[in-house]
């Protein structure tokens, strides 16, 4: 059994109309090998924009089928929903307009489309022109004041599309009104009976929508599913690239008719059980199932043409020096945090805040190290590219604007060198949350003044007065930046114009806190960048917003209590960037305190608490010196640099959210300019910068993950810079969706030339690893890798992806054996020098993976500690040789647990694949059964398919005739069992690392290669005639006779009277197919009752001999007849459903709605 070609070339099967796609587009197999339902609906589209191929067959299809879809209700009244599933490149945007464009046609004229970024509106309105539909317009919902979007004051809008971003459904006015929310007003404008389109575009981004599990559901998530149930009668169409992929982004997807009244699940989270529960292949089933009912359509643009190479950038001495300086540092500065937070006896919710902050700091810091590795290489690599003609593609994940403007206004504005964005992450993360209380902080706080009484200002005036009072040009900028990120949680103005909404692709680091929707201070969004506090916690507006009535009492009260000091020093310091509003109080100042109160007792621990700040502060001053010391070696912020060595903003494009940039200057200062221009404004800036760089007036590119979303880049037909792209990554996602979603900006449809990708990957842990996750998945959508095709060894180590249980698992005895909590199962890397297992304690206890009790000094394990993200993350703080010795180890470890797995039978492969090598599959048998379906009735089949496997001494001596290699060729077992020896072939295929291929009379070639050194152990060369024999014998008794029956004479399981197929060449496979989620809960219960509960759902891929393709369920032959027996009766009953829904409709003949429009 092998893995199978993974994708499929893919053209339309029951639709004949449109121009052919201009590229090559795939499809996974298993969906290949379903066929969606025949189309009886006719578009409306006109002939031009068919003729002109402004839509192609593709889109049309999805069109037609979306269309066809709309026209069926689900069980409970709701009109059914249609879920695109199109990667990059296959125009998901034109098909969208052209769903909208169909119903515009049709008199439906209102439609509503969401997406991430307010920047994708051009997009929308350029796909509508490009299908010949310009007449419809969009409308950004932003730009509307609250109110009815018909009424005068938004310009009397009464049809067209409105845009809005997911993070604008949650705004809300502050002056009230009827509609005074965005959701109030589109629903007002939609109408009751709304029967138009509403697309969610992007929704994968949109995640966290519905949280499964304890944590709460977010505003967005509910205003999607809000919308969703006020307008029954809507049109919805969901589209994203990772749509079926992850079953939990499915929350929102209601419409599908997955789940609900009338299904197998009843709940979302029945079907999200049922779907885990059953591993890997359960999800493949649901998007077969999908596709089969006609609800689901997925395609993606082949990486033929496309080449890749990995690029290894050596660390120089000085660079390791000064990381494992960096780790040093860290490891202090966790110690001092703890130390200091035990000092002041802070409370475990402040704790728990100021932990966080660390810890994502902590992640950041090393990210930036990690990516400034690699800048010299990418500027050497991108000179000899533009030299030889191509231009350039730079891929960051984020752009550190948050630090520059830090150090900006620490500086008042002038900056003496380009700002290092990882010491900003540190020394803001010391200030901002080191738990040592600021005296005069806390003397606000408390609302006594030190100063003359004359400068008596609360803390609620503080940040807008200061900006007004300074404005230079490089702090006008930064103050903006800031005063929207601190004013805009509470202000929230009529017309959204302020910025409220401001784009998804705004500044990185604040990316999310600005898009998420400022006007609403809504507590429970889900905010992936909440760390990144840019505020101090004086202007912390949610701070404020619950202070500021106090601070009128306190400022008449000059007496100091000590009570109120003891709870403002618990809360001063360790103020978290967004304190949850609890029924505590942050700060609880006694209420009037009077002389009575203040006893003993409390002034002495107002003393010890007292020198607790002071030493406090004095650790805090230190580590801020010590990171001073080591801020000499830090590397500078990456963007800055790049764009400063490839020669300045005036060569290359920067397409990122950031709002300015440090750059150096002619006579060799250095200054911070915003990245504005006059004629051009800041929100159409990327898009400015993007037509420069396809009209190859800058021939080199840098783009963001916030700002990429949507970008195309590649070298289009229509574009005058056809150079061919390359693209460089300087940090890969370690989520292969992710990175293909990143390359899908310069590999997009109607191209000259397809892109070259390279991954520059350093020497620190795992980033080989992350390559060739990447890379695997690149090659099996068809891409090439440069030069030497290292197949057979690289694509072992690709092939498993280590975040999935095995991993998991592979880390908790990592983990456990650190601890002696546990045996290692291999032993340490040969080569480290020194104690591998002391060392590696060491370095977890540093970061944080094993804690160690104060008192009994016992080593215990953090909570989390399995988690493979946090792991990989974490990791990266230690120093540089332990780092690569434990990821090793982890590596090791997954082997060997991944082996057992399958020794003992219970490796989930996810989809298994058979007839795609040498086996022959024949059909023998197939039952057919109805089964319940909202729509049109399903139908499900029961395959028996006969797999033979082994090889004959003809194909044997086929291949032996062919052979070159001196070791080529014959072996014979040196062992005797039974009588018998075993007789191989084997063939080398790696001469480097003398790997070869062993093929088996019984089971054909072996999918593990052999090392010579482990073949001359157990067998010995001999000739063909030798083998023959020996061959002939154990090829036609494993028709019939398993292993233990051949080796040993005997099989206990045979003895038994049950079934064994151990090394039978022959084998039967009874394979369920068709609309299998339909009648998934029954199969659940058949092999629930058979089998045990936790058998995995073992999917199987089949090609017959005859070519025909099966894709579905394995069941065991034990629980064949209580299914069949159970799909019988199913079967009788629906039969009998469809006779009287027959009958019913030949008396009401003016029922058949569906019909009508065809």
């Amino acid at each position: 059994m092998g893995h199978a070609e993974t994708y499929a070339e893919y053209m339309p099967i029951k639709l004949k109309i449109g121009l052919r796609h201009p590229d090559a587009v795939v499809e996974t197999s298993s969906l290949s090998s379903v066929t969606p339902p025949d189309v009886w609906y006719k578009t409306s589209i006109s002939e031009e924009t068919i003729d002109n191929g402004w839509l192609s067959a593709l889109q049309l299809e999805a069109i037609t089928y979306a269309a066809q879809q709309h026209e069926t209700f689900l069980p409970n009244g709701d009109r059914a929903g249609f879920l695109i599933g199109d990667g990059a490149g296959v125009g998901k945007g034109r098909t969208i307009a052209g769903i909208i464009y169909e119903n515009y046609l049709l008199s439906r004229k209102r439609a509503l489309w969401f997406s991430v970024s307010n920047d994708l509106k051009y997009d929308a309105e350029r796909d509508l022109r490009d299908i010949g539909a310009k007449n419809i317009l969009v409308h950004s919902l932003n730009k509307f004041k609250y109110g009815k979007i018909s009424s005068k004051h938004n310009g009397s809008v009464k049809k067209g599309v409105i845009f809005a971003t997911y993070s604008s459904l949650i705004g809300e006015s502050q002056s009230g009104g009827k509609y005074k929310t965005r959701l109030k007003q589109l629903l007002h404008w939609c109408g009751d009976d709304f029967d138009g389109v509403i697309v969610f575009d992007e929704c994968h981004k949109a995640k966290n929508l519905c949280p499964v599990g304890s944590s709460k559901p977010t505003k967005t998530g509910l205003a999607v599913l809000e919308l969703q149930n006020k307008l029954p009668k809507a049109r919805v169409v969901y589209a994203s690239a990772t749509g079926a992929s992850e079953p939990r982004n499915m929350a929102y997807m209601n419409r599908l008719g997955i789940w609900g009244e009338g299904t197998p699940f009843r709940e979302f989270s029945d079907f999200i059980q049922a779907v885990e529960r059953r591993g890997v292949g359960a999800m493949e089933i649901v998007a077969m199932d999908m596709k089969l009912r006609g609800m689901y359509i997925a395609r993606q643009l082949s990486f033929t043409g496309v080449t890749f190479k990995i690029e290894e950038v050596l660390l120089s001495q000085s660079y390791v020096k000064m990381y494992n300086k960096a780790v040093k540092l860290w490891v202090i500065a966790r110690e001092r945090f703890q130390q200091a937070a035990d000092l002041i006896d802070a409370e475990q919710r402040m704790k728990k805040s100021m932990w966080g902050q660390f810890w994502s700091a902590h992640q950041r810091f090393f990210k930036y190290l990690c990516i400034a590795s690699k800048v010299k290489r990418v500027v050497q690599l991108a000179r000899e590219e533009i030299k030889n003609g191509k231009c350039v593609v730079i891929g960051l994940q984020s752009t550190g604007e948050a630090r520059t403007l830090e150090a900006l206004e620490e500086g008042g504005g002038e900056l003496n060198d380009f700002v290092s964005t990882a010491k900003g992450v540190l020394q803001s993360l010391i200030e901002k949350h080191f738990p040592a209380p600021d005296r005069k902080k806390l003397y606000s706080l408390l609302g006594i003044d030190l100063t003359a009484p004359s400068n008596n200002s609360s803390p609620r005036d503080s940040p807008c007065k200061e900006n007004k009072i300074k404005k230079r040009k490089g702090e006008e900028i930064t103050r903006e930046a800031k005063k929207a990120r601190k004013v805009g949680g509470l202000t929230g103005s009529s017309s959204d114009d302020s910025g409220s909404e401001s784009d998804a692709s705004d500044n990185e680091e604040s990316d999310y806190e600005s898009s998420k929707n400022m006007s609403s201070g809504d507590d429970d969004d889900f905010n992936p960048f909440r760390d990144e506090s840019s505020e101090d916690d004086e202007n912390d507006p949610w701070l404020i917003r619950k202070d500021h009535k106090k601070n009128k009492e306190k400022k008449k009260k000059k007496s100091i209590d000590p009570d109120s000091i003891q709870s403002a020093l618990l809360a001063s310091g360790l103020g978290s960037k967004r304190p949850s509003f609890s029924s505590t109080p942050v700060i609880s100042p006694a209420p009037n305190s009077t002389p009575a109160n203040s006893n003993t007792n409390s002034n002495n621990s107002l003393i010890t608490s007292q020198d607790a700040v002071e030493r406090a502060q004095q650790m805090k001053k230190d580590l801020l010196d010590k990171l001073e010391k080591l801020a000499e070696d830090l590397p500078p912020n990456t963007l800055d640099e790049l764009i400063d060595e490839l020669g300045g903003p005036e060569n290359v494009a920067e397409m990122t959210g950031r709002k300015g940039r440090v750059v150096s200057n002619d006579d060799g200062s250095i200054s911070y300019e915003s990245r504005s221009e006059l004629d051009v404004p800041v929100e159409i800036l990327n898009i400015t910068e993007k037509q420069r760089f396809m009209d190859g007036d800058k021939n080199i590119a840098i783009i963001s993950e916030a700002a990429s979303s949507g970008i195309s880049l590649q070298a289009d037909r229509r574009a005058k810079n056809q150079r061919r792209r390359v693209h460089m990554t300087l940090e890969l996602p370690w989520s292969a969706d992710r990175a293909i979603q990143q390359f899908g900006r310069t590999h997009r449809s109607n191209q000259v030339t397809a892109p070259e990708y390279v991954f520059l990957i350093s020497e620190l842990a795992g980033e080989q690893r992350f390559a060739s996750i990447v890379a695997k998945r690149l090659e099996s959508l068809g891409a090439l890798t440069h030069g030497d095709r290292r197949a057979t060894e690289s694509r072992d180590l690709s092939r498993f992806n280590f975040d999935n249980k095995y991993g998991r698992n592979a880390l908790e005895i990592v983990m456990k054996s650190i601890v002696n909590l546990d045996s290692p199962i291999v032993s340490p890397p040969p080569d480290y020098p020194g104690e591998f297992f002391k060392d590696v304690r060491q370095g977890l206890i540093g970061v944080g993976l094993i804690n160690v009790e104060d008192r009994s000094g016992i080593l215990t394990l953090d909570k989390d500690y399995n988690n493979i993200g946090k792991f990989l993350n974490r990791i990266l703080g230690m120093e540089v040789h332990q780092q690569n010795a434990l990821f090793q180890y982890f590596a090791d470890t997954l082997t060997a647990v991944v082996q057992n797995a399958k020794k003992n039978g219970r490796y989930d492969m996810g989809i298994l694949d058979l007839g795609s090598g040498d086996e022959k599959v024949r059909k023998s048998d197939v039952k057919k059964f109805l089964t319940p379906g909202y729509s049109t009735s399903g139908h499900v089949e029961l395959y028996t398919i006969s797999v033979e496997r082994g090889m004959s001494w003809e194909e044997a001596t086929k291949i032996w005739a062919e052979l070159t290699g001196p070791d080529d060729g014959f072996y014979l077992s040196l062992q005797i069992r039974n009588n018998k020896k075993t007789a191989i072939l084997v063939k080398e295929v790696n001469p480097k690392k003398k790997l070869f291929l062993v093929y088996r009379p019984n089971t054909g070639k072996q999918l593990k290669l052999e090392i010579y050194a482990d073949l001359k152990k157990k067998y010995k060369k001999v000739v063909s005639d030798d083998a023959l024999m020996h061959w002939l014998d154990q090829y036609n008794s494993s028709a019939d006779t398993c292993t233990h029956a051949y080796w040993r004479g005997n099989c206990k399981k045979a003895s038994l009277g049950l079934v064994c197929e151990i090394g039978l060449r022959c084998r039967t496979y009874y394979v369920l197919c068709g609309s299998v989620l339909s009648v998934w809960t029954k199969v659940e219960g058949v092999l629930a009752s058979v089998s045990g509960t936790n058998v995995k759902m073992q999917i199987v891929r089949l090609r017959t001999e005859d070519g025909q393709r099966i894709v579905g369920l394995i069941i065991p032959a034990n629980c064949v007849s209580p299914l069949v027996n159970l799909l019988s009766t199913s079967d009788q009953s629906q039969q009998l459903a469809v006779q009287q829904k027959q009958l019913w409709q030949q008396h009401h003949p003016q029922s058949i709605t569906n019909l009508s429009n065809a």
